[in-house]
């Protein structure tokens, strides 16, 4: 005989706290939202009442995609909250399920127990301000909220309120949230002014929100807001989520404002969970769309070299490195990290990666991650997955031959370079001719033009325009509109490269013409104004040497004229390892080795 907690659902809609009540699942929906992941209501039973108005917190949604939580099945509800939502103009009570016990699965019980009729609350009951997600104590906790201000009380008598049961429609709310990411200030301009930002990423038992802070209150709690400190906010304002900017699985998104309070917390927090992922293995990110969010466990088996580019839009200098990760799939994938993350990455160990909220990109017909401002990054987690994935690749996948995705075979620094070929397969392929297109080469330096070389830029970081000698120890720039009397060198080299098959002319811009001649462009101005011989033999120096070189083919117009212009995207010294891997794989491929 199966006993259920019989009245608990009458005194848990009227307020009343039941301890770890044993109820049955009768059923379940899937919500319909736009705007975040997916989440469940619940039909629940106590063998007297029924009651529909029983959500499922998100993080436990693969109880019902898993099938446990079946019909008829008997659960132990070891701790929930009460949220007040509008229903048809009434304040409703709905339970939301935080952690939930299997006691006698559906299939074993088979049947409804009981002849339970609906339940509704009784209509002089009060509305619950807040609901408390620790365990229930039988002497009512002061309304936090109403009586005092959240800086002067003891956190001992805070009631808090679960992330996934706010909502616009309440304002008497704490919550008490580990912060697991937190973005980097940035600032913005337009003509409504400019201003500063960063936002941050909450995290509690039930769920997760996205919670942005502006201007004066960027100030104010920017420094004394840690990663991984757990924290109790109040009196933030809440509105829909924008998902072109959150990815979040919440249909609200958080700001601080004027009248916001946090303050740190410093009882026992090991209940509130750290930053939760949910990893897809690499071989799924085909099949994904572009602009899918994702999350990934890979190991970094190639690592490259940190870039330098220039904002089209904006004119800022922007960094970036590209790195490719391979998982239990054995499927590689090339991820693009930015900004910091970009500059202070280190691969050369192979570190296993984490990466929360990476955004799909496809380009020259493959696929690749890039992170965007809200990704979380975790280099070696301490978790299962990573523990797991770090003894495949130590015993199997280091010397594995991965498919790549982002037809990238770079080695170490092409990253996404497109398709490794040679130089008469690029001419075969027309590759260039009916747009841009980008593809990775090993290739020769046979030649590199010293006339024109080197030109006189612009002294500012963001402008590589070059300079017009005024003749009165003046340089002007026609972009920034300007006279300076100083300028700064830069390269613009003509190449001709060769590989077995053919040769290419190609334009290198300063940093990969400073790779390639082992110097700076500063250096070489200084070597021509001083010494011409040492100047020449600089480029003499850089000929007959090896690199891998990814290379972009654009047909232009010029004088009416149609050229294919090829540029050197990024250059990086040829690691044999990886270029003898691909040879290899190009001898299986010829011979027919490894098909079925």
């Amino acid at each position: 005989m199966y006993s259920l907690t019989e009245g608990s659902i009458d005194k848990i809609m009227n307020g009343v706290d039941v301890d770890k009540p044993v109820l049955q699942i009768l059923g379940n929906k899937k919500l319909a939202s736009s705007n975040s992941g997916e989440r469940y209501r619940l039909l629940v039973s106590d063998g007297k009442r029924i009651n529909s108005f029983t959500m499922l917190a998100t993080q436990l949604n693969s109880m019902i995609t898993d099938n446990i939580l079946t019909d008829f099945t008997i659960c132990q509800i070891n701790r929930y909250a009460i949220s007040m939502v509008n229903n048809a103009g009434k304040q409703k009570r709905v339970m939301v399920i935080l952690n939930i016990e299997v006691k006698v699965p559906g299939d074993q019980v088979g049947h409804k127990i009981g002849n339970p009729t609906n339940a509704e609350p009784e209509p002089d009951s009060k509305p619950a301000e807040s609901a408390s997600i620790t365990k229930p104590s039988p002497q009512k906790k002061n309304d936090f909220a109403q009586k005092q201000s959240l800086n002067h009380s003891s956190t001992n008598d805070i009631s808090t309120t679960p992330i996934v049961a706010l909502s616009p429609y309440q304002n008497r709310w704490v919550i008490k949230a580990r912060v697991v990411s937190k973005s980097d200030i940035r600032t913005w301009s337009n003509s409504r002014g400019e201003g500063k930002l960063f936002s941050m990423d909450l995290v509690d038992e039930s769920g997760e929100i996205r919670c942005t802070a502006f201007r004066d209150q960027c100030d104010k709690f920017y420094d004394m807001l840690e990663i991984g400190k757990v924290y109790y906010i109040s009196r933030a304002t809440l509105k829909t989520a924008n998902k072109q900017f959150n990815n979040l699985k919440n249909d609200y998104e958080m700001t601080l404002n004027g009248d916001s309070e946090i303050i740190p917390c410093h009882d026992d927090t090991n209940e509130i969970p750290s930053l939760q992922f949910a990893f897809a293995p690499i071989s799924d990110v085909e099949k994904k769309e572009r602009n899918d969010i994702i999350d990934i466990l890979g190991v970094v088996k190639l690592c490259g070299d940190l870039q330098m580019l220039t904002s089209r839009t904006t004119g800022r200098e922007m960094k970036k490195r590209d790195i490719n990760l391979v998982d239990e799939s054995n499927t590689m994938v090339t991820l693009t990290l930015w900004g910091s993350q970009a500059e202070t990455f280190e691969g050369s160990s192979n570190p296993v990666l984490a990466i929360k909220g990476a955004r799909i990109g496809e380009f020259n017909g493959g696929k690749n991650l890039s992170t965007i401002s809200s990704s979380v990054l975790q280099i070696d987690p301490d978790i299962p997955e990573a523990h797991r994935l770090r003894g495949w690749f130590n015993t199997v996948g280091r010397n594995e031959e991965a498919k790549s995705l982002s037809r990238a075979l770079g080695g170490a620094g092409g990253g996404a370079g497109g398709p490794w070929i040679t130089f008469k397969e690029a001419k075969d392929q027309e590759l260039g001719l009916k747009g841009p297109d980008v593809y990775t080469v090993k290739a020769t330096v046979n030649m590199i033009r010293t006339e024109n070389a080197l030109y006189k830029s612009c002294p500012t970081d963001s402008c590589k325009k070059k300079l017009i000698d005024q003749a009165n120890d003046m340089y002007r720039c026609e972009k920034c509109d300007k006279e300076y009397p100083n300028y700064r060198y830069r390269l613009l080299a003509s190449l001709s490269l060769a590989d077995w098959t053919d040769n290419q002319w190609a334009t290198a811009f300063s940093e990969e013409a400073e790779k390639i001649l082992g110097v700076t462009a500063q250096e070489l101005g200084e070597l021509q104004e001083n010494d011409n011989d040492a100047y020449l033999e600089k480029f003499g120096d850089a000929t007959f040497k090896n690199f891998l070189f990814k290379m972009r083919a654009k047909l232009e117009v010029f004088s009416d004229e149609h050229r294919l212009k090829v540029t050197c995207l990024n250059v990086s010294p040829l690691d044999y390892k990886v270029y003898n891997d691909h040879l290899i794989t190009q001898i299986k491929e010829l011979a027919g080795i490894g098909k079925a």
